[in-house]
């Protein structure tokens, strides 16, 4: 499994040869003006809430790739009335795909399309593909549902918001990958915008401080599991 970090909350993971964006807000974001839109592969796009810096790009990438767009029911919904291929989910809810189990998990945050139209609940997905199982937070509170996962699932990967202000900040992520049992964090959604700049060698100190490993990518990095 290959992740690779695209700016913000945009993510590609790679499981065998099957590719998946998640969040893709890359135009808009500066940070990642690296970043080519035409050139990514995109079979699925997963869409954790409707919020203009998660789906900026998801239209004009799944009219080129024709890319199945996963998310909530009134996400996936709205895409589909665009002739766009989706698959609509909700919380606690699973499905077997080519690449492996997703499963929809909950999230505390809000949805709105651009426009102020109601975009649905916000949530997280938790992925197992190649014998690896990650857990993509989306923008959420620290919420005691994390404390779920654990009994159902081992997670190698957690990947965390880490910027405050609108989400979670480093401190609160730290309590997070003990309620989900996960040391080994990807941190994420930080830096866009002068809300959520964080001190990168600060957040790392904290959590190596509690036997934890905080990795932060830089634009167009990827790990492998």
């Amino acid at each position: 499994m290959k992740i690779t970090f695209y700016g913000h909350a945009a993510l590609g993971i790679q499981i065998k040869d099957i590719h998946i964006l998640v969040d893709p807000f890359i135009t808009g974001n500066e940070k990642a003006s690296k970043i080519d839109i035409d050139s990514l592969k995109a079979d699925y796009i997963l869409v954790t809430h409707a919020h203009q810096d998660h789906i900026l790009d998801v239209e004009a990438i799944a009219k080129r790739t024709g890319a199945v767009i996963v998310s909530n029911f009134e996400i996936a919904t709205y895409y589909q009335n665009k002739d766009l291929e989706g698959h609509p989910m909700n919380h606690g809810g699973s499905w077997e795909f080519e690449f492996g189990n997703l499963k929809y998990v909950n999230a505390i945050h809000s949805s709105s399309f651009p426009d102020g139209s109601y975009g649905g609940q916000p949530g997280g997905f938790i992925i197992e593909g190649e014998h690896k199982t990650i857990y993509i937070a989306g923008d959420t509170a620290l919420t005691m549902d994390m404390k779920l996962i654990p009994l159902q699932i081992k997670l190698d990967l957690a990947i965390l918001p880490i910027g405050d202000n609108f989400t979670m900040g480093v401190e609160d992520a730290i309590l997070a990958s003990d309620f989900i049992e996960c040391d080994k964090i990807l941190g994420y959604h930080y830096d866009t915008f002068g809300y959520i700049e964080i001190n990168h060698e600060d957040a790392k100190r904290k959590f190596f401080e509690k036997d934890k490993d905080l990795m932060l990518l830089e634009i167009g990095e990827h790990i492998e599991l």
